[in-house]
């Protein structure tokens, strides 16, 4: 009968670490990207447009097309007349694309969410699809002047955020693009209006550092006020 054979020696206990093990991601990560819009971006900007003249209760003053859009917008090189930011989210991360235009890079950033973002309509706003992309908002603004700065500056015409996408961050990194684009080109300000009854808008652009200029009320000549004007008024 064979011997038993000898028992393994004793296994060296682990040493100590500092290392913390890693973490899987918290939360329902989210990747956005602003980026300058095309003509081929038309669609959803006029989607989006339509979606803010509801949510303004406007919508017996909208009546732009989308041929109309296509013939105004994309003129002039951006930044130097009208110029449309494309805010868009996927949950992949965007990959590195050339900047569109030598004085535009794309912003990339990631946002970690508490919940997943439900978008009932995100069909009707993908311009890639294969990708989950999804265009979430958008900022239409163009060069005006001040007098008293004797600077340039932007007035944003529209900033808008789909229902989805809002109180996550998106409508700060639009304002912010626009922001970083008037400091870059040394322009002296950016202005734009609120309506009156906005007031979740309106904490949120003084939370920002704007200044709400309570003094000022919007003058307006259009539609058969602006051609009765001009023929009454003849130079």
């Amino acid at each position: 009968m064979a011997a038993a054979a000898p028992p393994p020696p004793p296994t060296a206990a682990p040493e100590p670490t500092d290392m913390v093990p890693l973490k899987s991601p918290i939360g329902h990560p989210v990747f956005s990207r602003i980026r300058l819009a095309t003509p081929s971006d038309v669609p959803f900007i006029h989607k989006l447009i339509h979606q803010m003249a509801v949510f303004e209760r406007l919508t017996h003053l909208f009546a732009a097309t989308e041929t109309g859009l296509t013939s105004t917008l994309f003129n002039s090189r951006p930044f130097q007349s009208f110029t449309v930011f494309l805010l868009e989210v996927s949950r992949s991360p965007f990959t590195e694309i050339a900047p569109s235009s030598p004085d535009f890079t794309p912003f990339l950033k990631t946002h970690s969410l508490d919940l997943p973002i439900e978008d009932p309509e995100s069909y009707n706003f993908s311009p890639d699809m294969l990708n989950d992309v999804v265009v979430a908002g958008f900022v239409l603004f163009f060069p005006n002047y001040s007098s008293f700065l004797s600077k340039p500056g932007f007035y944003i015409e529209d900033i808008f955020v789909r229902e989805p996408y809002r109180r996550k961050g998106f409508g700060s990194m639009l304002l912010s693009a626009v922001a970083k684009q008037a400091v870059k080109m040394g322009y002296g300000r950016v202005e734009w209006v609120v309506l009156d009854w906005n007031v979740n808008a309106i904490k949120f652009y003084e939370q920002m550092g704007a200044e709400i200029l309570q003094e000022w009320r919007v003058c307006r000549l259009t539609g058969d006020a602006l051609e009765a004007f001009d023929k009454v008024n003849n130079i």
